[in-house]
């Protein structure tokens, strides 16, 4: 279930895109496997007899793989058949539905951080899955989405910041995003992604009173010239909005607006 705020923006193809787009990013969360799904984030450094808390077998960490040991009472599949014995495993590239480890329903994702090895359970009957009752968003209002311009730094840059697990870790940025809104100037330090478009971690006015303590906005890849759209109407929810085991970046320096940001995703519904 998904619910809208009232809203000024008019019925037009843009107000019914962003419909569409909030109904499927609700779908998207509330899947099986969306960031609902998600109940435990291990840290094997954490666990050094190599014993994870509720998840059989044992998990070894070594420089360039996790080492996974079971017996057949463990109830472990890894690439859909039992495992006995042990297995290399590398970090998990695809959707977490298509993870190589499997316990019944769960998914046990193998990550790495920094150097670190992690393994994430997914589990579509989590806690927080079911309790969930949509994300609470404003209606579409043309005056959020407005003309941006995206100039690069000349070396990416890798500043220091706080995470939403309490621990410190380095956010790689490409560059400052600039945009006017009711007719000031605004500037957003943003990474640039693999295919281009931009991501940026920010907070504003609404942050911690009406709208969760920071956002993530996601501009489409700027053209040769730097120019993009800045649509606050499809700002984001981090992932550990939804689950707590998320280890999502706080803003960087610079990237908390004065403004308030009344649109876009803003929490989950709690009833």
């Amino acid at each position: 279930m998904s619910t809208e705020n009232d809203g000024a923006g008019p019925d037009t193809d843009a107000a019914q895109d962003w419909k569409q787009w909030h109904e499927e990013r609700t779908a998207t969360e509330s899947a099986p496997y969306g960031s609902l799904a998600l109940k435990g984030t291990h840290w094997l450094a954490d666990h050094p007899d190599g014993h994870l808390p509720g998840i059989p077998g044992r998990w070894t960490a070594t420089p360039d793989a996790v080492v996974l040991t079971a017996e057949p009472a463990d109830g472990l599949t890894v690439d859909g058949l039992p495992l006995t014995g042990e297995v290399r495993l590398g970090p998990d590239t695809l959707l977490v539905e298509e993870a190589r480890v499997v316990l019944g329903a769960r998914r046990l994702v193998v990550i790495r951080r920094e150097g670190l090895w992690a393994v994430r359970d997914f589990d579509p009957d989590s806690a927080a899955r079911r309790a969930f009752k949509g994300i609470e968003a404003t209606a579409y209002d043309e005056r959020w989405a407005v003309p941006g311009r995206f100039t690069p730094y000349d070396e990416k840059r890798t500043v220091t910041v706080g995470n939403a697990d309490g621990k410190e870790r380095g956010l790689g940025l490409g560059g400052e995003l600039s945009f006017r809104l009711g007719g000031v100037e605004h500037t957003l330090q943003a990474a640039v992604e693999a295919d281009g478009s931009l991501w940026a971690v920010f907070a504003d006015g609404t942050s911690g009173v009406s709208s969760h303590r920071f956002r993530f906005l996601r501009p489409a890849a700027p053209d040769a010239e730097g120019r993009t759209t800045v649509d606050f109407n499809r700002a984001l929810l981090p992932p550990c909005a939804f689950a707590d085991h998320f280890l999502c970046p706080f803003p960087p320096p610079g990237n908390t607006l004065a403004t308030e940001i009344a649109a876009g995703e803003r929490n989950l519904l709690d009833r």
